[in-house]
């Protein structure tokens, strides 16, 4: 490859990770979630739905052989589209780094409050009130469904093989698990 190919082509290095990623925001945006689990149908809310998800699928995935290069390709497409979102929605490029910075922190704290709750004993409604509620109060039934709906979806994606899940075959909340 000539230097000058090397410097304009694009590095589609991850492209095999991007079934997953759009099985992951497909889930995200499943409407029981928004309905059912009233949690709100704004920029915010996709992106905790989405988040959610995706923390439950590396949690998962973390637990398969190593798919530590996988699991960083997985975090660019996600790095990736929420610049492209930010940018859609005109936020300037002066503050596009920085938004996703803080959406990455973000993300890094919804895994690891997922992980405390659901392999840890720590209380999963806590970590949905502080992850996609932001510390408002939602219906006590919400809180419920939401709960027991992220336990069965870690429950399920735990029956899945790990090579599967990494493939974009991940379960389907909308089929009942």
């Amino acid at each position: 490859m000539s230097f000058l190919s090397k410097i304009f082509s694009k590095d589609e290095s991850n492209a095999g990770m991007r079934p997953l990623y759009e099985a992951i925001v497909r889930e995200g945006r499943q409407i029981t979630w928004y309905e059912q689990g009233q949690v709100p149908d704004s920029l915010d809310g996709r992106f905790d739905m989405i988040a959610a998800i995706f923390s439950l699928v590396m949690i998962r995935i973390e637990k398969g052989r190593d798919w530590d290069q996988e699991i960083a390709w997985l975090t660019e497409i996600f790095i990736t589209d929420m610049d492209g979102q930010l940018r859609q929605i005109g936020v300037g490029d002066m503050v596009v780094g920085k938004q996703v910075g803080r959406m990455m922190g973000a993300l890094g704290g919804r895994v690891g409050a997922y992980r405390e709750a659901l392999e840890n004993g720590a209380d999963l409604q806590d970590a949905i009130l502080r992850n996609v509620f932001r510390g408002e109060k939602p219906d006590v039934s919400a809180l419920a469904y939401l709960s027991e709906r992220l336990s069965a979806y870690h429950a399920a994606l735990l029956q899945c093989d790990s090579r599967d899940i990494v493939a974009g075959n991940i379960p389907d909340s909308g089929s009942g698990l």
